[in-house]
């Protein structure tokens, strides 16, 4: 490189000049003018009677580069993931039942809502049993009496299933 690059220093500082070889500029232009790669036919692929190219380099075109915007969002998305998370590990191990609710109102405020499913029918899908509680009534049988762990989904996505004691019928 330092080949191609002639300073001159006409005395002054703010007077010096940077020369490139023509060659250099022509090579840019060059390939600047160029097709990617793979847009390239070149001599060693060949066009059939059938109008179909043939031979050369055919993988599949490089991803194009993503673009600034979608760099910061991709960043924004893992950061705000993380703060997520590190609310929800805040929420877990608050003592106030003021901060439980103000960071549960945060979290809501940004689209991560609590999942408490008491009094719900019992699903396997959407919830883990963490015990049982008995109970002589057959309409409380699989039903949710209370959740232990609080769940929370975000915008849709569940982050975490709540941890919940059932109901259940027990031995008459």
């Amino acid at each position: 490189m330092a080949s191609w690059f002639k300073r001159k220093d006409a005395g002054d500082p703010d007077e010096s000049t940077i020369e490139v070889k023509a060659r250099v500029i022509a090579d840019a232009v060059r390939a600047a003018e160029q097709p990617p790669p793979h847009q390239q036919v070149g001599p060693q692929a060949g066009i059939a009677a059938d109008g179909l190219v043939s031979g050369g380099d055919f993988a599949e075109p490089d991803a194009v580069p993503p673009t600034v915007e979608a760099v910061v969002l991709d960043q924004a998305m893992a950061e705000r993931r993380s703060l997520v998370q590190l609310c929800l590990y805040a929420l877990d191990r608050a003592k106030s039942p003021g901060v439980v609710e103000r960071l549960e109102e945060g979290l809501a405020g940004v689209g991560v809502a609590a999942i408490r499913p008491d009094g719900a029918r019992f699903d396997p899908a959407l919830h883990e049993a963490g015990g049982t509680v008995a109970t002589t009534d057959e309409n409380l049988d699989g039903v949710v009496a209370e959740t232990e762990v609080v769940g929370f989904n975000d915008r849709g996505e569940v982050l975490r299933v709540p941890i919940v004691t059932v109901y259940s019928k027990g031995s008459s």
